[in-house]
């Protein structure tokens, strides 16, 4: 008998009775170093081998028990159908706008009921739409989910470079296509996973990152490690690409073999510009060479900046290289440079200062270099034109939330694009002409609040941590919501790289909002909320606050009568599965239940992984003996003990995950079910056809948010009478 057809009473037994047999044990064989002279035990080392047979075999015997408990989870059937209906009823969703010359278009858009996002092209707002990718084909075809990692039209909108994926694995291949044709140019070049594709000024050739092709015996650490920046004419084949850029390319650069390049060009400048990261901090080096050089055997690069110089954003323009800086000026500052003149970066001018309040983010540079900046504030970020008086013009001053730039790579228009977003609305793309600002109707179609949506409202307060350290948090509930009763309260948090949470509407959260529930968005340190200060304080050595300043939110929720111990769940993903793993192993009485979504829980091998040595820039290495110290305390798996009483725990993760290995999620469930002592569920939710999330469809997506409200649902025991109740409250018309 499907659950939904079931009573409270005979679900919740059902539930219970799936977790007697309990999950399949992991074989233990303790692998222990000594690390700086300290002995690291490992018991679930032979997880990380998931070629091996016996691995596989559990991961799956894992997957299958998690995916039979789930399925009788009370309530679950009836939220999935609710999440699937709230996505489709809020219409359609566009995203990856790219305006050109010519009022030519290009972006992302999934239509409603779909389950993929479909690149689309259209000349002017008024002209007709057209379907140049469709995942959806390929996904027919060949039974796995195909997803676009992104695209990159050519300068005069004839051609369109993209990148396409299969299983959410982001091991993305390079196609051309035709766009009046629709037609596809020359044979898909394979392994340029990053979006690091560029066109020439002529719209002729083209840029593009390949990483190298690796015998199987190969470690996984050399993933990315000398990769090499190709330039191509289009249509020719990929033996005639000739290497541009890269470790490998010219030694005389004193490259790192982990500096990932990508070479750009801007059709109003003679210079192009080759920029090196790790992929992870956007830190790197800079050079700059002259597109005459071109087609040369050797280019004269001559080098802008380095890693100490803090340069985290760059946009080119003429003669003028832009560049963002974190150095002396945590919150941001935007310098020029005169690349005509050939000086050092010390010669540049300041074309925006650091603001006194809020963090200065990306720059557009519209038509006759007309200057566009974001500054955030809080949760809030509002695009200001700079240079056009005595003080910066809010570009969109009457829309609510926050107003994010879009791109006008070719500096072509007057008039600034925007993207409007709140806690409480759908949000908008709009147009904006000297602070008047209209929607921009006709390509964000018909988005609009789910029918029967709750009146909600948000709160926006500064937590003390156990510092004194001011933490903001945003708290999301219906506005008729009592305090002093408990709630289903959900507490997500990141805290790394420099990410924040920035006010947005997700119209499925509405499943959980309108049965009472409340969501709390922590930007906990690690985020970049006040800007680069506020990021180190989550840094490497400074990793603890990031979980501290979680367990202070989490105590907050409960002292201000949101929640109980009894009713409080925490979420963390990718990076935020730190900020979630340590929430709940230093602090486990105060959460019923948690999820570890994709996240990173051995720290202290996560640098034996392809994407892991990519991180050190940000977590820090086990060579190095303070930087050690600190990942020790971070890496959840190491500091989960025995006989502790730990809240019901939802690990989720994909088998083609390439950002996180799932043996991460692997060893932290089978430790986990070894050492709890609650008597509650660890659960780790598998999906064979998904990796980090990245090119998940719309039904995968539904699936996994069904599973996540109805395990924490499940675990506060929250009874449809009180959510029917809740939901046929008055709500907005």
């Amino acid at each position: 008998m499907p659950i939904r057809q079931l009573s409270l009473g005979a679900a919740l037994l059902a539930a219970s009775l799936a977790t007697l047999a309990g999950p399949p044990a992991a074989p233990v064989r303790d692998v222990t170093q000594t690390l700086h002279g300290v002995t690291v035990h490992d018991p679930y080392r032979d997880l990380e081998d998931v070629k091996s047979p016996a691995t596989l075999d559990w991961l799956k015997a894992q997957g299958a028990y998690a995916e039979s408990v789930l399925a009788t989870m009370p309530e679950r059937d009836k939220l999935a159908a609710r999440i699937d209906e709230l996505a489709r009823a809020t219409g359609e969703s566009v995203r990856s706008v790219v305006r050109l010359p010519g009022e030519k278009l290009f972006y992302l858009k999934r239509e409603a009921g779909h389950s993929q996002f479909k690149l689309m092209a259209r000349t002017g707002l008024a002209g007709a739409e057209r379907v140049l990718v469709d995942p959806e084909a390929l996904t027919k075809a060949k039974g796995a989910p195909h997803a676009i990692n992104y695209f990159v039209p050519s300068w005069d909108g004839k051609r369109v470079a993209y990148g396409m994926s299969a299983g959410g694995s982001e091991d993305a291949s390079l196609y051309l296509l035709d766009v009046a044709s629709g037609q596809a140019i020359g044979e898909p070049i394979p392994r340029v996973h990053e979006n690091l594709v560029h066109w020439t000024p002529d719209s002729r050739q083209l840029t593009y990152n390949q990483v190298r092709a690796l015998p199987p015996d190969a470690a996984p650490t050399e993933t990315y490690l000398d990769s090499t920046v190709f330039v191509l004419r289009a249509g020719a084949l990929e033996k005639q690409a000739k290497p541009l850029f890269g470790p490998l390319v010219d030694k005389n650069l004193k490259l790192d073999r982990l500096d990932v390049a990508g070479v750009m060009f801007d059709p109003t400048s003679r210079f192009m510009l080759a920029r090196t990261t790790d992929t992870t901090v956007p830190e790197g080096k800079l050079f700059v060479g002259p597109v005459s050089e071109l087609g040369k055997p050797k280019i004269a690069w001559r080098q802008v900046s380095a890693f100490d110089d803090r340069i985290t954003d760059v946009q080119l323009y003429r003669d003028t290289l832009y560049l963002r800086t974190t150095k002396d000026a945590p919150r941001g500052r935007w310098l020029a440079l005169d690349l005509g003149k050939a000086g050092p970066l010390a010669s540049a001018r300041v074309a925006i200062e650091e603001p006194t309040k809020g963090v200065l983010k990306g720059l557009v540079v519209g038509r006759g270099g007309a200057l566009y900046a974001e500054v955030s504030e809080g949760f809030t970020t509002r695009t200001y034109k700079f240079g056009s008086g005595p003080a910066p013009l809010d570009v969109a001053p009457g829309s609510a939330g926050s107003s994010f730039a879009i791109d006008d790579p070719a500096h072509a228009y007057g008039e600034a694009w925007l993207v409007s977003s709140s806690w409480t609305g759908q949000p908008k793309i709009l147009r904006s002409r000297g602070g008047d600002q209209a929607p921009v109707d006709t390509l964000l179609m018909q988005r609009r609040m789910p029918p029967g949506t709750p009146e909600l409202t948000v709160s926006e307060v500064l937590v003390p941590s156990h510092d004194g350290a001011q933490v903001p948090l945003a708290i999301l509930h219906r506005a008729d919501l009592k305090r002093g009763e408990p709630h289903p309260t959900l507490l997500v948090g990141y805290g790394a790289y420099g990410f924040s949470f920035e006010a947005f509407f997700d119209s499925r959260s509405v499943a959980w909002l309108e049965r009472g529930g409340v969501i709390a968005y922590a930007n906990v340190r690690g985020s970049g909320a006040f800007g680069d200060g506020w990021h180190r304080a989550g840094f490497k050595t400074t990793k603890s606050n990031t979980w501290k300043d979680g367990i202070a939110c989490a105590k907050y929720l409960v002292d201000q009568g949101y929640a109980t111990p009894k009713t409080l769940g925490i979420w963390g993903t990718s990076a935020g599965g730190i900020f979630v793993g340590r929430s709940v192993t230093a602090a486990p009485d105060l959460f019923a239940a948690a999820v570890f979504d994709v996240g990173m829980m051995d720290t202290i091998r996560s640098e034996e992984s392809a994407n892991g040595i990519t991180n050190i820039s940000e977590f820090g290495t086990v060579k190095d003996p303070e930087e050690f110290k600190a990942l020790l305390d971070m890496s959840t798996y190491h500091q989960i003990k025995d006989g502790v009483a730990y809240p019901a725990v939802l690990l989720i993760h994909g088998l083609n995950d390439p950002r996180v290995d799932v043996w991460q999620s692997g060893k932290a469930a089978a430790r986990l079910q070894a050492a709890s002592y609650s008597g509650k569920p660890v659960l780790l939710r598998l999906d064979g056809q998904a990796g980090h999330g990245v090119g998940s469809t719309l039904q995968q997506q539904v699936s996994k948010l069904a599973d996540v409200y109805a395990f924490l649902l499940w675990q506060f025991s929250q009874p449809p009478a009180t959510a029917t109740a809740a939901a046929s409250a008055p709500a907005k018309p």
